[in-house]
């Protein structure tokens, strides 16, 4: 993806209250991450399926700053429970969308879907090139997803922080999902 892509999912992402950081490793990746949970005095990180090199960097960064790391598989009789109570979690988004500043998040299972909805902060990780430009860009990789899992595909797009308003118009943030939104672009 070129950089002007990358700049304009910036900037969108940033004007929706979130916040980027550009990472080169995997490394950098998770040193992100923790530096996230640390700023936000946690102890706890719950993490979503992420690709396997970032989640052996995530288990033993963890370790050895003493961090609680909830990890899959979930046992289903504690959720939504043991997500909850993590601090920060941590999700990987399959791509993202430039003009709509979003992360788009596949599901086929509930502990992935809560890891970036019920934690006060999330972060989601994106690959540089797996930035698209419009949605309508995004349209086939989504239609492939649904059809290939019919029955429980859950797509959300996280474009900043939970957002609500009221009838006199205040907008308050972290109502019903994450009060702080940080995106990690993985850029190798």
């Amino acid at each position: 993806m070129t950089a002007d892509v990358i700049e304009r999912f910036v900037t969108k992402y940033e004007t929706l209250s979130g916040q980027v950081h550009l990472a080169d490793s995997a490394e950098s990746a998770v040193e992100s991450v923790l530096s996230v949970l640390h700023d936000a005095g946690g102890t706890r990180l719950a993490a979503a399926e992420l690709p396997n090199a970032l989640m052996r960097t995530l288990e033993r960064r963890c370790t050895d700053a003493g961090v609680d790391l909830l990890k899959p598989p979930y046992d289903g009789s504690t959720l939504p429970g043991a997500i909850d109570a993590a601090h920060v979690g941590v999700s990987w988004a399959e791509f993202a969308v430039a003009e709509a500043g979003a992360l788009v998040e596949f599901a086929t299972n509930d502990a992935t879907r809560l890891v970036s909805t019920l934690p006060r902060i999330h972060l989601g990780i994106v690959r540089a090139e797996e930035i698209q430009e419009s949605l309508m860009d995004a349209g086939p990789r989504i239609r492939a997803f649904m059809a290939a899992q019919p029955e429980n595909a859950t797509v959300t797009f996280i474009s900043g922080p939970s957002r609500t308003a009221d009838i006199e118009m205040r907008l308050t943030l972290g109502v019903h999902g994450p009060e702080m939104a940080h995106a990690v672009i993985l850029d190798p």
